[in-house]
């Protein structure tokens, strides 16, 4: 088609709202290895993990056989209420790069929530509803997923205790003030109020703390409260799965323009929304029908893929959580206090990290100054405000297209948008005042993080 043929926003209609997840996991000729029990090092059972997570999440994160997975009519009609998410043409960003590349990008932040985290919240409390459970717990780092957990337990009336890393909720108390306003408990990680926290403020006093210290939180505070289920944003298969909805109506609105990516970019912390934005396209790739080049953008900060190593480790900063193998910092890895708060997770996605080990992705590390040195640039030009998370994307995307600037290339580049960066103020100013720094990990502070991996057979 002509560039006049396709329009600034593709929008499918609501009934082209995927029906299904897409299990990416079906499609993979070599799986990932699973969850272990940190006890016995044999695998998880449904039964060892139906005491931490809800029984439906269970069954679809240990699901590797069904490539679609019915989306229950009462979460589409919630989808309906913001979805499908427009796929932008950026050519104002195109014309201010003098680039011959065609970008799109995903947008996600069109809900009160933001981000794209909405899409694996009210997943996650309808199965809680459904099972009879009066109460949940998270954690979020920089409050997308609090904010979007928030709002998806509100709606099917479900008590919701968030542990937020404290830098975070320092950071960013608006978006605390929005979990509460849902009904939200919301309590600073780590907190004196676990075991689990007192143990690591003993152990880091003064620390900001980080994803890891919250997921120990929850995950105890969840198991040890009567009817109450442990749900988490990132990481997990069955997270990535229910994020699947975005590759799935990226691939669908291209199609009907007939655009073929040549490049797809997205951040990465936990990896559920790259995950979720490659998930139909990465499953034509291991079938030998596209040569696409997948790119994952992390902080330098928090260099999980590019410097982290792939071995088993627990989810969690207390060692109370399954063993994972993933690309992992190690459990006790502190990541600097950047404002990426959603990125600052030591591991990633299972998922996401075996597609790496195993060739079908690469992955870049930038630093914050330069991500946000795109974020304003791309405000200003395509009149959105990223969220620093996002901003990875749009930075690596930018870069990639002053490559095509330089070689004469008309590269087709797809990156998520996962959301919007109004509650993220506090490091646009630190930016615009010039105060803002590049926190990145020397080896000897990655060496600490790695001496906390658990030392097993499978890790030597």
């Amino acid at each position: 088609m002509s560039k006049e043929a396709i329009p600034y926003k593709i929008y499918l209609s609501e009934s082209e709202i995927p029906k299904e997840w897409y299990n990416l996991n079906a499609v993979m000729k070599t799986k990932h290895e699973p969850f272990l029990n940190p006890g016995t090092l044999k695998p998880c059972t449904k039964e060892e993990l139906s005491q931490v997570f809800c029984d439906e999440c269970v069954e679809q994160e240990l699901d590797r056989t069904h490539l679609h997975i019915e989306i229950p009519e009462e979460i589409r009609n919630f989808y309906k209420m913001y979805r499908p998410s427009p796929l932008v043409r950026a050519y104002c960003l195109e014309k201010a790069l003098g680039t011959p590349a065609k970008i799109y990008y995903k947008f996600e932040g069109n809900n009160t929530s933001g981000s794209h985290k909405l899409n694996s919240a009210v997943a996650q409390a309808y199965y809680a509803k459904k099972q009879g459970l009066k109460s949940i717990t998270t954690e979020t780092g920089a409050g997308q997923w609090g904010t979007a957990l928030s709002m998806a337990a509100a709606y099917f009336g479900l008590d919701l205790t968030v542990y937020m890393v404290k830098v975070s909720s320092e950071q960013k108390p608006q978006r605390r003030e929005v979990m509460r306003t849902y009904g939200a408990k919301v309590i600073a990680s780590p907190s004196d109020t676990t075991e689990a926290g007192r143990k690591i403020l003993k152990e880091f006093p003064g620390t900001g703390g980080s994803l890891g210290c919250a997921i120990s939180e929850a995950v105890e505070k969840a198991v040890t409260t009567d009817s109450c289920r442990y749900v988490l944003g990132s990481v997990l298969d069955h997270v990535v799965l229910h994020q699947s909805v975005i590759g799935q109506e990226c691939k669908a609105a291209m199609e009907k323009y007939g655009i073929e990516p040549d490049m797809i970019i997205g951040c990465c912390g936990g990896g559920s929304n790259f995950g979720g934005l490659i998930a139909p396209f990465m499953g034509d790739k291991i079938a030998g029908k596209n040569n696409i080049d997948f790119v994952g953008v992390e902080p330098a900060s928090c260099p999980s893929l590019t410097r982290g190593k792939y071995a088993y480790d627990f989810c969690d900063s207390a060692k109370i959580t399954p063993l994972a193998k993933m690309y992992t910092l190690g459990c006790g890895f502190m990541p600097a206090p950047n404002h990426a708060g959603g990125l600052r997770y030591h591991g990633m996605s299972p998922i996401v990290s075996a597609l790496y080990n195993q060739g079908y992705m690469r992955a870049v590390a930038v630093e914050q100054t330069k991500v946000f040195e795109a974020a304003e640039q791309f405000a200003r030009i395509e009149g959105i405000l990223p969220a620093p998370e996002s901003s990875h994307a749009i930075r690596v995307a930018m870069d990639e297209a002053l490559k095509c600037k330089e070689t004469g290339e008309a590269k087709t580049i797809l990156f998520g948008l996962t959301g919007t960066g109004y509650f993220d103020m506090s490091a646009y100013k630190q930016y615009n005042d010039g105060t803002m720094t590049d926190q990145i990990p020397t080896d000897a502070d990655l060496e600490r993080g790695f001496a906390s991996l658990p030392d097993i057979p499978q890790n030597r």
